[in-house]
């Protein structure tokens, strides 16, 4: 039991001893800076309970927690708040048995428990990852590694949405105008090629639209007699038919966009353990919507449409089939979620990483599964985000001004390159040395700059700001790691060693030891709101306390060797968490800056 657990029940016993009140639940937060105390307890909540003075109800409380509980040694009362404060030995007990444990705070998977799927990226194929894919890749795989960190077992997928008219957009435009051109021939990435024919595409349909117009067609029409277009339509037709050679066309640019994808992911750090794609899935739904219509969770239109009516849930009708028969998205997402359950029976619920945009979809999309009577779809959850923006302006991927996911990798790396150089602080690198460590450092500031921001809010991301080596960054962070690094090298000390229990704590150790404690708490919150901004931000407040600790006492010139190894510890746990919270973001730390 942690220290707040046993503090909790005793304030729920001295409630029933002293006033015969019998508590639930009990609220406590950190003690602010100008007050003794380590941990305060909220005293104003027990007036709905307990008639009387703040003040006085929260003094009866203290003297009983000093009187039962051994780690308390004193308390202070202001207003309606009750500072307790803790002995050093406690904390230094504490340390001594975290000290060695590289992953403090880390759970392993427990063995009986749900699994839980992470679904994130789920690009288009008609053309590269962009800036919007950017901060669901870094949520999705952040979430996972934060609910496997937290103790339950978790699989990474995706579902790559491989067929449909856009796809055959940049198919028709690359038969067009292509000429045999290749990945090979050209020196591009396969998606970027790809993605060139889509905007391509675009731009031809425009010029069609805009004779038709002068020839006297109204601009409704244009748009729907536009040559290319119908073109596009029919290639659509031919490959839902399956004739070969449009089959063996799209396999082929599909081909050259996955060789694209896998080069960033692998440039960004994200991976998946299964992949799902919408030509194999957007069927699948077909069999349970069959099922439904037998069970009365669907009804049948008179052109034969089916439907879903959610109206008595608050939501409206839903169709899940058309009068022809083919698969809406709905379809498809119901059927990929029951496979999905299908192909790892261990799982226990889903997490949809997916833009905001989206969130009337997937209420629509849980509702009906647990209509169709499936556990685990209590258990399936949304992570909404909102869209970035870069400071000059929106996104549009047709008309070719898409913020590309790679341009931007290497726009970080450059820029922190520069801003590295203006420092000065690498005397002694190699080239390669310091490439590796821009990249280190422009792919840190980019995630911990998206990361640090709840998901639901909008972001307007500023490279230039994002790389700054002071304040809430993710480089301010390495810098400090590779501080502590520095100072490990020169420490030599037996890291075997037991901590003296009578040490007499500074302030600002003590302080250290407070933010350390809370890292597991740290994760297990971060886990339960599928939100990586509590790790970053938990990390930012240890690095701004250590920093406090290194300018406030002297580590390796310490006046008592007992002093020295306690410090040098004591940093050395701070480097190890740093290392650990970063992992869950998908950050790297470098040993030196």
């Amino acid at each position: 039991m942690n220290l707040q657990e046993t503090l909790s029940d005793n304030v729920k016993q001295a409630t029933k001893s002293i006033f015969n009140v019998e508590l639930d639940t009990v609220e406590f937060q950190a003690t602010r800076k100008e007050f003794a105390g380590d941990i305060t307890l909220v005293v104003f909540p027990l007036l709905k309970f307990i008639k009387g003075n703040p003040v006085s109800i929260g003094e009866q409380i203290g003297m009983h927690l000093v009187e039962n509980v051994k780690n308390v040694k004193g308390f202070n009362v202001v207003k309606g708040f009750l500072n307790i404060e803790i002995n050093d030995s406690y904390y230094i007990e504490f340390f001594d048995k975290i000290k060695n444990d590289t992953s403090f705070g880390i759970l392993n998977p427990k063995l009986d428990d749900k699994a839980v799927m992470v679904e994130y990226s789920s690009p288009n194929t008609n053309k590269p990852l962009h800036l919007g894919h950017i901060r669901n890749n870094l949520l999705g795989y952040s979430v996972s590694e934060i609910i496997k960190a937290s103790g339950k077992k978790v699989y990474k997928t995706q579902i790559i949405n491989d067929r449909g008219i856009h796809i055959c957009k940049s198919m028709l435009a690359w038969q067009k105008f292509g000429n045999k051109e290749t990945p090979e021939s050209t020196g591009l990435k396969g998606d970027k090629l790809v993605g060139n024919y889509y905007v391509k595409f675009d731009q031809e349909y425009k010029r069609e639209i805009k004779e038709l117009i002068a020839d006297g067609q109204t601009e409704e029409d244009a748009k729907k007699q536009a040559p290319i277009i119908v073109e596009a339509q029919q290639m659509l037709q031919k490959w839902e038919a399956g004739d070969l050679e449009t089959v063996a066309l799209w396999e082929k640019m599909n081909g050259w966009v996955y060789e694209g994808f896998a080069e960033t992911y692998k440039n960004l750090g994200v991976d998946f353990d299964k992949l799902y794609y919408e030509s194999q899935t957007y069927l699948l739904g077909k069999e349970f919507v069959a099922e439904g219509l037998r069970t009365g969770v669907f009804y049948k239109k008179e052109d034969g449409s089916v439907w879903c009516d959610l109206t008595p849930d608050g939501l409206d009708e839903k169709i899940v089939l058309r009068s022809d028969g083919t698969a809406v998205y709905m379809t498809q997402d119901i059927g990929t979620a029951i496979q999905r359950a299908k192909d790892f029976p261990d799982v226990g619920g889903m997490v949809y990483t997916v833009g905001n945009e989206q969130e009337y979809h997937f209420k629509v999309l849980f509702l009906i599964i647990q209509k169709l009577g499936f556990d685990w779809a209590k258990n399936l959850y949304h992570l909404s985000y909102g869209m970035v923006d870069l400071p000059s302006g929106k996104m549009k991927s047709r008309e070719g001004t898409v913020v590309d996911a790679d341009d931007l990798i290497d726009e970080m790396t450059e820029t922190a390159g520069h801003i590295s150089e203006e420092l000065g602080k690498l005397e002694g690198y190699s080239d390669q040395e310091k490439n590796e460590l821009y990249k280190t450092i422009g792919l840190g500031a980019l995630k911990y700059y998206i990361l640090k921001v709840d998901p639901r809010k909008r972001i307007l991301f500023d490279p230039q700001e994002s790389i700054d080596f002071q304040g809430n960054t993710g480089p301010f962070i390495q810098y400090t790691y590779a501080r502590i690094q520095s100072i490990l090298r020169k420490a030599t000390l037996d890291q075997s060693a037991s901590l003296d229990i009578n040490y007499k704590m500074h302030e600002k150790e003590k302080e250290l030891l407070k933010q350390i404690q809370i890292f597991p708490e740290a994760i297990q919150n971060a886990a339960q709101n599928y939100s990586p901004a509590l790790i970053a931000n938990y990390t930012y407040d240890l690095v701004k306390e250590f920093n406090s600790f290194y300018q406030n006492v002297s580590i390796l010139g310490a006046d008592t060797s007992e002093e020295k190894y306690f410090r040098v510890q004591l940093s050395r746990a701070v480097s190890t968490i740093i290392k650990n919270a970063f992992g869950l973001l998908g950050i790297d730390v470098p040993e030196r800056m």
